[in-house]
């Protein structure tokens, strides 16, 4: 049976040869018989439909077809519309073996597209994550006040009646040292003016004073009464002084004691104020103190406070202490008369133009964590209650990855999950890359 097999195969080798050495003229009429038709190599004899005939493992030695026009050669039986040449290995050329498979990663739902040329036109930073120290932090709200040394109170040295003088003072304004703030008049009180009484005071205590000087040395009064009307005398001449200088028809001027602002006005024009009465208070908004009052649940972990963060208010911008000549005045040990609050109290260099009684977010900085993996704050966006940074995966191509957050200073924030260590994250300009994901960028194919 063998040797049939060889013979058959020998003839239709032979009768192939013949007919590709015939004119390609003749092609309509060339009754071209597969069932005989056997290449080198490819056994037609085992398949029994050329429609399902896949050309994957057919060679054609020798065969060009660059020059053998399929549309108008007919084989007998052999429909090249059905012809798969998807799979058509020539040789020298292995279609099954060449692979145009995807390099890279693979794309998921929460893949973005942004591209670099984008990047580089915004303010955009990525940063590798590696672990480092931080800090365990009690965030919490805290209010700026005057430091102690830093302010004074403007009083009023006579009873009477105040004038502005046609000043107009209000809470914030800038005065100097010595800057006339006040008048103070009791000329049309009916007890009389003060400025008069006072003088006659003094007129009186300095005779008496005078006359019994003369008296003690020739013994007629005691050396006590002597001393008596002195001192009498001088707190009479102090007073005096202290209001004829700045006395005029207006009445007694009242002077700022330092320079600085005003931070509050405690009269009105034509209010009537005792001697010693508080008129206003002036700061040099100089030196500030920080005041935040904790919740007793943190009274163990104060122990470990040294400095804080806080944010200002006004720009969102966050300062720390350390850098502002800030220093711990104290942490309360027991809670004020009627409060559960516990008051720590921080004071610091006015560099950043804070203003009094101003209400900012506070971190108050303890002890150190090791090995944290933390990012800035810019780095993080939030929706639905939910906490994303995005990850670069390659230039153009980033993921948005759901984090857990821990501490944070108001600078930098600790992520508990969703980063590991290594791992490129947006710092900045992370609302760009958010903003490309709602635009719908579909992300790019990666392919080499």
């Amino acid at each position: 049976m063998k040797q049939i097999f060889i013979a058959a195969l020998a003839l239709a080798v032979t009768l192939s040869l013949g007919s590709c050495g015939n004119s390609n003229a003749s092609h309509d009429e060339h009754a071209h018989d597969h069932a005989a038709h056997t290449h080198e190599g490819h056994d037609h004899s085992a398949h029994e439909e050329h429609a399902e005939h896949d050309h994957s493992a057919h060679s054609h030695e020798g065969h060009d077809h660059a020059e053998h026009d399929h549309s108008a050669h007919s084989h007998e039986g052999h429909d090249h519309a059905e012809h798969d040449h998807s799979a058509h290995s020539h040789e020298g050329h292995d279609h099954s073996a060449h692979s145009h498979a995807e390099e890279g990663h693979k794309h998921n739902e929460n893949e973005i597209t942004f591209p670099a040329e984008q990047a580089a036109r915004t303010d955009f930073k990525v940063e590798e994550i590696q672990p480092s120290t931080f800090n365990h932090v009690i965030p919490c709200t805290a209010c700026i006040l005057a430091a102690q040394g830093d302010e004074a109170t403007v009083v009023a040295p006579i009873a009477g009646v105040v004038s502005f003088g046609g000043k107009r003072l209000s809470t914030g304004a800038q005065v100097s040292r010595g800057q006339s703030l006040f008048a103070i008049s009791s000329n049309n009180l009916a007890s009389g003016s003060q400025v008069d009484k006072i003088a006659a005071e003094y007129r009186r205590a300095e005779g008496e004073y005078n006359r019994l000087k003369q008296l003690v040395d020739d013994q007629i009064v005691s050396r006590s009464d002597f001393e008596a009307a002195e001192s009498a005398y001088l707190k009479a001449k102090a007073e005096y002084d202290a209001i004829a200088a700045r006395s005029s028809e207006k009445g007694s001027s009242v002077g700022a004691p330092i320079g600085g602002y005003i931070t509050s006005l405690a009269v009105n024009e034509g209010d009537f104020v005792e001697m010693g009465q508080p008129l206003a208070t002036v700061s040099q908004n100089r030196r500030l103190q920080l005041r935040a009052d904790l919740p007793q649940r943190y009274y163990r972990e104060l122990r470990s406070i040294k400095t804080a963060n806080i944010v200002d208010p006004a720009t969102g911008e966050s300062y720390r202490l350390a850098d502002c000549g800030g220093r711990l005045l104290s942490v309360g040990r027991i809670t004020d008369s009627g409060s559960t609050l516990i008051p720590v109290t921080f004071e610091f260099d006015n560099r950043n133009d804070l203003p009094q009684g101003a209400i900012v977010e506070a971190y108050l900085v303890g002890a150190p964590i090791a090995e944290a993996l933390v990012v800035p704050v810019t780095a993080v966006t939030e929706a639905q209650g939910l906490y994303y940074v995005y990850v670069q995966l390659d230039a153009e191509c980033y993921e948005r990855r759901e984090v857990k957050l821990g501490a944070s200073d108001g600078e930098r924030v600790q992520l508990l999950t969703g980063i590991e260590a290594g791992e490129r994250v947006v710092t900045r300009g992370a609302v760009n890359v958010k903003m490309a994901a709602a635009s719908g960028a579909i992300p790019h194919s990666h392919q080499h």
